[in-house]
This record gives structure tokens, C-alpha cells and sequence, in this order.
């Protein structure tokens, strides 16, 4: 059903790191060990091979020529491994004049040869750079000493390509603003500007009525086409209170508007005012066309929520797996279990459901009156990790956590109950920080992910709402 496509991974450019007190044959083949792994890791990577002999960095002198070789391939983020001891100041000054995520690690060192030599001291090298790079104030990852096939270096540099896509996403992310701020929800005031300023983040607004037009329009012109789309539809979709099939044309029409904004002013995800403008004009049923556009790599929010925008490409941004995210609220605790509360409703990609739930529009039960335009199913089982970007007046916080799904009543719209580790925690996590109610989901463990790429956001704070933090 999932048409999902994620975005292309972080380039990360590799500089290895070597010096002359140690032996440079040894420094090199660590060096072709590294690139091998990376490759059968599936790392997007370009390295210095065509920049500096042997491909590796032995001199203060080799800074600006890679400088200048990782700004040109506009790599993402940086990984230095010592491959026999380190030049320190040159990693410095590179990782410095880069100002992108930068990783740190090298292979455990061998046994002392039988004279009581040593062919490299990796981990003190990398004792030097680390210092440096704290003079440098330079945030930096680091991956424990280790072998190359040990699970933590596999581990690690996983983590740190999916925090590199991460602190890419809120570079230069644009959010669409379809319409303006359902007037009573005061919970989703924001100051677009400190948005812009402090995190370059830009807002394109979008007329509604002129969306609504373009929709109409391309509703008429198409119409042959989507009622055809709509008689496959309609095998697997329950329609209630609606007297003819206008309604879910023009959702239909929505889905490929909102595409088409999508793609030609390169957004990232988009807002929308969900009720009652849409409804009003073409006669509900727009869940179906923005559940659409979700699977296709497209968060829509409702409600106008551009926190909730920005929490999504994040998460998005974050996750391993091939499948988008959802975005509901937490509204009410599990009646018998007190770890438990309901994720429910806003809106969420039909791929995510759970396989025995059927699919069903209806009309609200909520705000009476609005003709039918929510979906109605159950949300697959599986891990959860749950992020929330908030915040006002100059100070900002991602709230990050991780739980699980498990079984609860049945309830009406889009929904699944989450089982966290401890309730109460969240609760008071949450109700005491800038948090509301709406949160960007995943189905996977991604929370180490977001936490690590807030070492790389300026201004951004982050903040676990587990009480026990496990490892992923």
C-alpha cells in the first residue's frame, strides 16, 4: 500500500588519520579495512584517496586541501579514524573549519611485536584529538576502542549516519503553512521568526482559498481518472454518511495538490488547518488524500502544528526503517494498565496499519456537524519512538522516548495504545516541560539517534522522558 521512498542517506566524508612516529604500512591497511566495512555497512561515504598520498592525513598542511575536497562533495558529516596514532591538530582543524557532525574512533591496537614494539597507539591518538576538539569547542561522537567487527563499531557508526541525517534535516528545512491557526488552539502558537533565525527553518504560507480552488479545479479536470482510482478504493475502504462520492474525489484531488506544493516549492512536510474551511468546501473525506500523501514521504500535520511539522522530519529523518511516520496525541490512560495511555487520531499513512483492522470513514464523533473525513482503523504492533520539537521564547527542547505497543479497547478514528516504562514519569515529563499533546512517531528505537543529533543543533536541547534510559 506504501509508497514510501526515505531520503537519500548523509554522505559522510572519511578522513583517515595517521603519524609519522608509527608505522604508515599498518596505517594503511587499517585504512582499507575501515573502507571495506564501510562498504558492506552500506555507508554513503566518499574519502581523500585522489587528495593526498595514500589518502590519509600526516600533517598539519594536508587541513585546507580537504577542507575544501569534503565543502566541494558537500558532505554531510565527518568520521576521522586514527589509523595509527593521529595528528591532532590537523583533525581539529579540519573537523573546525567543517562545523558538521563529526565521528571519532580507531581500531583496537595488536599485541606488542616480540622486541616490545608497537606498529600503532590508535587509542592514544585518539586521546590528543578528543582533547583538541574540546579546545576547539567542536561536538564530536565517539565510537568505544574496538575492532572493526565488533557489534559496537557496527553499531555505532549506524547511529552516527542516521544523526548526520538528522542534523541535515534541520538544515535549511522549509515547512508548508496551509492556511491559518485554528483560532482555540492557543497550544500551537509559534514564533516563525525565532524559527527562522535560530534554526533557519522557513515557513511557506499557502492561501486557503487558493488551495482549495487549485483542488477544485484539478478535482474537475481529473475526474475520469479518480473515479476510476475510487472503484479499487472502495474494495478495501467503509464509507459512511456520504450520499455520493464527491467528497472522496476531491480527497483524491487534495492528495495530488498537496504532492505537486510539495515538489515544487521542496518541502519537507506541510500544515494544514483541518477543519473547517475544508470540510465546509469539499464536503469532507480529505483524510483518505492526506493519509496518501504520508506514505508517500510527505508528513501532514493538522491542526496547523509547525512544532509537530518539524518533530516529524526529524524523526523521519532518524528512523532506519522504510516506512513513515504517524502523528497523534495522547488523550487518555489505559483503564487496567498504568503504564499505558491511547495514541489516537490527527493523521497517519494507511501502511501503518494493523493487517486485521479494517479501514472506515465516518463521521466524527467529536465535532458534530462536520461531514465524514477522519479515517477509522487500528495501528500495527511493534516498538515505538516517540519525539516532540517545542518550545517558545528563545529556549527549545526535543522530548524524546521509546515504548511499546500492546492490546486496549477499541476506539473510533486512527489509533493504538503505547505502553511506556513508567507513566507517571511521562506524565510529569511532559506536563512540566513546553511539551502538548501532539507527538511525531516511528515504528523503530531511534530515541539515542535524536539525542545524539542534538549535539549538533545549536539552541536545541534534548530531553529523554523515560525514567530508566536503555540502550537501543
Amino acid at each position: 500500500m506504501s509508497s514510501y521512498k526515505k531520503k537519500d542517506k548523509a554522505l559522510i566524508g572519511v578522513c583517515p588519520i595517521g603519524k609519522f612516529v608509527f608505522s604508515h604500512e599498518d596505517a594503511v591497511s587499517q585504512k582499507k579495512k575501515i573502507f571495506k566495512k564501510l562498504s558492506e555497512l552500506k555507508i554513503n561515504y566518499i574519502a581523500i584517496e585522489d587528495i593526498l598520498p595514500d589518502g590519509m592525513v600526516r600533517d598539519q598542511r594536508h587541513v585546507d586541501v580537504v577542507v575544501e575536497h569534503f565543502k566541494k562533495e558537500k558532505v554531510d558529516a565527518l568520521f576521522i579514524p586514527h589509523c595509527n596514532f593521529g595528528t591532532e591538530g590537523a583533525a581539529g582543524m579540519i573537523a573546525k573549519k567543517l562545523g558538521i557532525p563529526t565521528l571519532l574512533w580507531g581500531p583496537r591496537d595488536r599485541t606488542p611485536l616480540p622486541d616490545g614494539s608497537r606498529s600503532r597507539d590508535s587509542l592514544c591518538g585518539m586521546f590528543a584529538t578528543s582533547g583538541v576538539l574540546r579546545k576547539l569547542k567542536v561536538p564530536f561522537t565517539y565510537i568505544e576502542n574496538c575492532t572493526i567487527d565488533d557489534k559496537k563499531f557496527i553499531g555505532g557508526i549506524s547511529l552516527f549516519s542516521r544523526t548526520a541525517a538528522v542534523s541535515r534535516a534541520m538544515k535549511n528545512m522549509r515547512i508548508g503553512k496551509i492556511g491559518v491557526r485554528i483560532d482555540f488552539f492557543w497550544s500551537t502558537i509559534v514564533n516563525e521568526a525565532e524559527l527562522l533565525d535560530k534554526f533557519g527553518i522557513q515557513v511557506f504560507p499557502v492561501d486557503m482559498a487558493d488551495f482549495i480552488n487549485n483542488i477544485k479545479k484539478r478535482s474537475k479536470k481529473d475526474r475520469k481518472k479518480y473515479q476510476k482510482e475510487l472503484i479499487d478504493i472502495k474494495k478495501w475502504l467503509t464509507i459512511e454518511g456520504m450520499d455520493n462520492d464527491e467528497p472522496l474525489l476531491n480527497s483524491l484531488a487534495l492528495r495530488d495538490e498537496l504532492l505537486l506544493l510539495a515538489e515544487d516549492q521542496d518541502l519537507d512536510a506541510i500544515t494544514i488547518k483541518s477543519f473547517n474551511s475544508i470540510q465546509d468546501e469539499l464536503g469532507g473525506g480529505c483524510g483518505l488524500g492526506s493519509a496518501m500523501v504520508c506514505d508517500k514521504g510527505i508528513p501532514i500535520i493538522d491542526e496547523t502544528d509547525l512544532h509537530g511539522a518539524i518533530s516529524s522530519v526529524l524523526i523521519e529523518a532518524a528512523s532506519k526503517t522504510d516506512e513513515p511516520s504517524f502523528f497523534p496525541e495522547f488523550v487518555i490512560r489505559h483503564p487496567e494498565n498504568e503504564n499505558a495511555a491511547l495514541l489516537w487520531h490527527a493523521t497517519a499513512p494507511l501502511s501503518l496499519k494493523d493487517q486485521g483492522s479494517k479501514v472506515k470513514i465516518a463521521p466524527p464523533w467529536i465535532l458534530k456537524g462536520l461531514p465524514p473525513n477522519s479515517l477509522n482503523f487500528k495501528l500495527k504492533d511493534g516498538p515505538l519512538t516517540l519525539c516532540r520539537f517545542e518550545g517558545a521564547c528563545g529556549d527549545y527542547v526535543l522530548g524524546v522516548g521509546q515504548c511499546r505497543t500492546t492490546t486496549g479497547p477499541v476506539t473510533q478514528e486512527f489509533y493504538v495504545w503505547a505502553e511506556v516504562d513508567n507513566w507517571t514519569h511521562w506524565e510529569k515529563t511532559m506536563m512540566e516541560g513546553p511539551y502538548i499533546h501532539h507527538l511525531s512517531v516511528v515504528y523503530d528505537k531511534c530515541a539515542d539517534v535524536l539525542e545524539e543529533a542534538c549535539k549538533y543543533i545549536p539552541g536545541l536541547k534534548v530531553q529523554r522522558f523515560e525514567k530508566n534510559v536503555r540502550e537501543n
